[in-house]
């Protein structure tokens, strides 16, 4: 595989091109739909190239429960694992919504305090940054090759 020259600049303009983006399960495709990691797999598509494994069926319920941490052990495969408090623009999130519960939420960090999702119900959006959103971060990651 061949990492383009990457920047977080990018990374972020990449990300924003999505913004408004139907928020549709296990779908990505700028415009037409997509999820959070779907986000994530359009976002590597558009910046690195192929990506670099299937991505397989999962439920909209796939981690509600277990202790099996599957998206979390992806990401350890194909991103840098960063601290997060050395969050730079175009670093990605792992959320855990709740105790107890897999992580399984993924975001895009934009910087000022504010980062980009899929948001379920609704769209691709930029929100702010609250302290429940980094209470939340269970890891944080850089795409590959990342010059910033």
């Amino acid at each position: 595989m061949t990492i383009k020259k990457l920047t977080g600049q990018r990374i972020v303009a990449e990300a924003r091109s999505w913004i408004g983006t139907p928020y549709i399960h296990q779908t990505s495709i700028k415009h037409v739909g997509c999820d959070c990691l779907g986000l994530v797999r359009g976002i590597w598509r558009e910046l690195i190239g192929e990506e670099p494994q299937p991505t397989p069926a999962y439920s909209s319920s796939w981690a509600e429960i277990g202790s099996q941490e599957h998206l979390r052990d992806a990401l350890r495969e194909y991103f840098d694992p960063i601290d997060k408090k050395l969050l730079k623009p175009g670093d990605l999130m792992l959320f855990r919504l709740r105790a107890r519960s897999p992580a399984k939420h993924l975001g895009l960090f934009t910087g000022s305090n504010r980062f980009i999702h899929a948001y379920d119900g609704a769209s691709v959006v930029e929100s702010a940054m609250s302290e429940f959103w980094y209470r939340r971060i269970d890891t944080s990651y850089r795409f590959p090759g990342v010059q910033n």
